[in-house]
Formats: C-alpha cells, structure tokens, sequence
C-alpha cells in the first residue's frame, strides 16, 4: 500500500484541502462532512491505516444505502481526513483545522490514546463531538467531557479475561511478569492489571516500565528467566512487540505464556514473525460473527468480507471500532434530527444499538465496556480461546520452549 512521502505530504495535503474544500461549498446543502487526523505516515501508521480505511468504507456502505436522513432531509456523508505523520501535535493543529477553517460537522478520532487524549481536548474546546476507536486510555474519561465518546473498552480492563483465564490452565501460572510502556494507555493497562493479579492472588514479581519505542528487551528477558517466570504480561506498541518476541527467542527465554495486549490479532504482526507468532497470547473485542449484525453490512461477517476486498488485508478490532464510530455519529444525527453539535452530542450519550462491532451504549463518561476475548495464535492463525468464563477452543499451554519447537 502506498502512503505519500512525508516531503511530498505538504503539497498533498494541500491538493486534498482544495478539492474537499470545493465539494464542501458546493455540496453544502446536502453533505455531512466528518473529519479526521490519523497515522498513515510515521512508526504506527501500520495501525493508522486501519481507521482511514474502515471509515471510508462505512462512509461509502451508508451512502451506498441511501445515506442520512435528518428531518426528513437526505444527506450523504463525506470525509476530510489528514496524514498527522504519528506527530501528537500535528494532530492537535489539524483537528483545529477542521473545526475552524474546513467547518467539518462532526469528528471522528485518531489511533492512539496519547493521541485521542490531546486531540479530545480541541472536540471539547470547541463542543463538536468526537467518536473515537483508537484511544482506550482511562485518562481520555476521566477529565469530565463531554463531546468525547470511546468505542474501545478501558484499558485498565485489558487484560482482565487473561487473568480469570489463569485459574483454568493446568499448571495454573504461579509467577507473573507485568511490562508496560510509558504512554497513556499502557500506563492506564498496568493500574488497572495489578488489582486484578492481586485478586488472583498473583503479585507480579518483576513490574517494570519501559521507554516507549524501546528496542532493547535483552535486560528484562534476563530477569524473567533468571526469575523462572511463569506468565509475562506485556502492555506496548506492535513494533516492541515484535522486537521483544525476537529477542526473547534469541536468548531462549521460554515461560509457560506471554500475552501482549497487541499484535496477536493483527495479519501483519503474525507474517512479520512467521512460526515464531505461535503460542503467543493476546485479546480482542472484536472476531467476526454473523450474530454481530448492523443495518448497513448485514453483519460482522460480511464486513470482514468487503473490507478484505477493498483493501486486500483483513481487519481486526481497530477496523471494527472505526467502521461502529461512523455508524454511532450517524445513528445519533437521525435521532436527534438535526446536525445541530450540542443535539447529537445529547444523542450520542443516548446511544442503544448494535452495530458490528457489538453493543454500542456509551457510559457517562463516554466509554463503552465491551470484554475482551482471549485469542492464541495456533498454526499462524490466531483463534478465540478464552471468553472470560469459558474456553472456546483448546489453548496450547504451556508454551514449548524456543529450543524445542
């Protein structure tokens, strides 16, 4: 997939502006225009992509069957999107471009919590409401806004179904490592990791942080194996993932599971590291099902189906939160029946309806609570194992050392 070089994003960016700009003024009458700042340049555009992709085709699936209806008025949706290239602040200033020079109606969010976390607080500023899948942080709700609503579950939950998954594995871990980035969400997943491991009756024996972008695992892996630890727990970014799995093959450190909040579900992550993805745990809220249904795809299943088509890569929980948001501001504009800011806010907080992503009904501080499903990649295809109380499918438990395998 080809992303604009980032010399060549300003005048990119200012060709998008000019054309969207045009179709804006002359479409006015008839066109809902929902704006947004993501990754599709910079070290997490891999995941950045997921959210352009799943909101153009929710855009294009809702215009498909006859788009918005606001008193009685039909609308087609549109999307003003910008490259923030991973800068947070880039961010901030384009989101305060699309309020007040693009006139954007309403926005949808970027990937990342540090990101949602400052970009919320322009939506706020500015009272126009943000629906975002990209930021799971307990931070970006716990600040009393108002226009700001989250359709990933918190963060301090993340590993919750992993840990109720302990007491089932035979051997039951005995000895927990937790490892956490210094950003917001990996921050908000250990606060909310050790009460848990402590009702468990588990105090993790190393519980560590690390400098986010990390490259170097070498020094921790030494002390999960020289620890003898049993399950290690680890809150970052894909490309830390990734570098921790190597080196914890390199130097053979092989306790009975580690778990990572991301990576597992993701195509890209299982072919960058081929048979060495296997065993590894992680979570999701979201697998496809066809009894997750929508009006729009039909269900979960289908959008999976068309997604893969489009965009020739398969979609994981970050594409389904995405294509929820779109579909969240919509549901909220027709029950509101106007595209006044502060009525479909009020409309939003009112939100009760299934999508394909599942159950969106937002709490008071804007965040849905969805559980997580534990999934293990098995023969590089990663399967649904653990729902919180019961197993799906057989778990391979303990992991084989990296010798053996």
């Amino acid at each position: 997939m080809h992303f604009p070089s980032t010399r060549a994003l300003p005048l990119a960016l200012g060709g998008l502006a000019l054309a969207l700009s045009c179709g804006i003024s002359q479409a006015a009458d008839n066109q809902i225009v929902l704006g947004a700042s993501v990754q599709l340049t910079g070290p997490i555009a891999n995941t950045g992509r997921y959210y352009r992709d799943a909101y153009q085709l929710a855009i294009d699936k809702i215009n498909e069957k006859g788009g918005v209806t606001v008193d009685g008025k039909q609308y087609k949706l549109a999307l003003k999107l910008y490259d923030n290239q991973s800068d947070v602040n880039l961010s901030v200033r384009q989101y305060t471009q699309l309020i007040s020079q693009d006139k954007v109606n309403f926005l949808l969010g970027p990937f990342s919590s540090n990101f949602a976390l400052a970009d919320s607080a322009v939506s706020e500023k500015y009272q126009i409401p943000m629906v975002q899948g990209g930021g799971a942080s307990d931070q970006i709700f716990s600040r009393g806004f108002k226009y700001i609503f989250g359709t990933l579950a918190p963060a301090s939950n993340y590993f919750g179904s992993t840990i109720a998954m302990f007491k089932q594995l035979n051997p039951s871990p005995k000895s927990v490592a937790l490892l956490y980035a210094d950003d917001s969400f990996d921050v908000s997943v250990a606060k909310g990791t050790r009460p848990m491991l402590d009702k468990a009756g588990l105090k993790p024996v190393i519980d560590e942080r690390y400098s986010s972008n990390a490259s170097d695992f070498n020094t921790l892996l030494s002390q999960i194996k020289s620890k003898n630890v049993d399950a290690v727990l680890v809150a970052g970014h894909e490309t830390e993932i990734l570098n921790f799995i190597r080196q914890a093959k390199s130097l053979d450190v092989s306790p009975k599971m580690y778990s990572f909040t991301v990576g597992v579900p993701s195509e890209d992550f299982r072919k960058a590291l081929g048979k060495d993805a296997n065993y590894t745990f992680g979570m999701t809220a979201w697998v496809p099902s066809t009894a997750l249904k929508d009006e729009w795809f039909g269900d979960a299943v289908q959008f999976s189906k068309e997604y893969q088509a489009k965009y020739n890569y398969t979609p994981d929980y970050h594409a389904a939160s995405g294509a929820s948001d779109v579909e969240a501001i919509v549901k909220a504009i027709e029950k509101a029946g106007s595209l006044d800011p502060k009525a479909v806010r009020d409309a939003l907080a009112a939100s009760d309806f299934h999508s394909l992503y599942g159950h969106i009904a937002f709490a008071k501080n804007g965040q849905i609570s969805l559980d997580q499903t534990v999934v293990q990649v098995q023969d590089g295809k990663p399967a649904p194992v653990f729902d919180g109380e019961k197993f799906l499918t057989p778990v391979k438990y303990p992991m084989p050392d990296w010798s053996k395998r």
